[in-house]
């Protein structure tokens, strides 16, 4: 069970866990209260950047939280997005993937890189818990 309780495991957990947190907020707002689909995606964002930040910090990295990390860890999504956004266009326009499923597996690539940069920036002069 120890094999399973890795930091990067953990990562991997909080990453679903924050998705469905993503998508719960986002139809909340564009379903039931009719808001546009990029506002809801926006609030949606942005709530789950926040429960992310805490979740990475207690529970993956084990790190105690500070305003100066969360206001650093936005940085961590406009990486996952740029590196994202180079193997999309990659696998659709020079593998030929289709367009639909190729962000699945850009996903592979993403996860290692966001979870090297979250970790350097939670750990920074991070005081364990």
């Amino acid at each position: 069970m120890k094999r399973f309780n890795t930091e990067f495991t953990r990562f991997v957990v909080v990453g679903g866990i924050n998705t469905l947190n993503y998508y719960a907020v986002f139809l909340f707002f564009h379903q039931l209260l009719s808001l546009h689909y990029m506002a809801s995606h926006l609030i949606g964002f942005m709530v789950s950047l926040v429960i992310s930040f805490f979740l990475n910090s207690y529970f993956t990295y084990r790190v105690k939280p500070t305003w100066a990390k969360f206001l650093q860890f936005p940085i961590t999504q406009l990486v996952n997005v740029g590196v994202s956004s180079a193997f999309v266009f990659a696998f659709v326009e020079w593998l030929n993937f289709n367009s639909s499923i190729a962000p699945l597996f850009a996903v592979i690539f993403t996860i290692p890189v966001t979870f090297i940069v979250t970790g350097k920036i939670l750990k920074t002069n991070g005081e364990p818990l």
